[in-house]
């Protein structure tokens, strides 16, 4: 009889153990996804203030058309960009034309002090600051889920329950790990 107990306290404890890891790894997938939903309210601010930027640039430097076009195609790649690579990548592009566009400005002492102008500048600028704080928020995250996910119990259970490991959101280049700078 108290071999019974014993067994069935045992099942019992294994079968709590297995919901405290599932749950576990669930906060940890929600905290991930809540994190991606972070970066991208801020991926999309910044492509909502990309064309009031461009026609702020485009009253003062109209003859400037190929860069126009430029930051219009890199803003419509990175709003279509799927995956994590391919979203990265994109971001990346955006970011270079942008500074494209930042260095033409220099050239235009009018656009540099126009009112418009410098509120988007420093919109983007405090955009750019929340984008980078949401991608090291969404990279810890997913750093704590995957290491859940490779590390030893946890690892079987992950596989069983079919927990995929998540992609970082890193800035591919060492060149383009600064923000973009805007300032005048």
């Amino acid at each position: 009889m108290n071999y019974l107990y014993i067994i069935l306290i045992i099942i019992v404890v294994l079968i709590l153990w297995v919901i405290a890891i599932y749950n576990g790894l669930i906060r940890s997938r929600n905290r991930t996804k809540e994190a991606w939903a972070d970066i991208d309210v801020q991926l999309k601010r910044r492509y909502d203030l990309i064309p009031n930027l461009v026609e702020a640039v485009k009253g003062y430097a109209s003859h400037e058309r190929e860069l126009f076009e430029k930051v219009t195609q890199a803003r419509a790649n990175a709003i279509g960009a799927q995956g994590m690579k391919e979203k990265a990548s994109a971001e990346n592009a955006l970011s270079s034309t942008l500074k494209s566009l930042f260095a033409v400005s220099e050239n235009y002492p009018d656009l540099k002090a126009s009112v418009n102008f410098l509120e988007l500048q420093k919109e983007l600028t405090d955009t750019e600051d929340k984008i980078q704080a949401a991608r090291r928020f969404y990279n810890t995250n997913v750093m704590g889920l995957n290491t859940k996910i490779e590390s030893f119990p946890t690892n079987i259970l992950a596989s069983a329950f079919s927990f995929k490991q998540m992609e970082l959101f890193e800035i591919a280049e060492a060149s383009q790990r600064e923000a973009v700078n805007v300032k005048f």
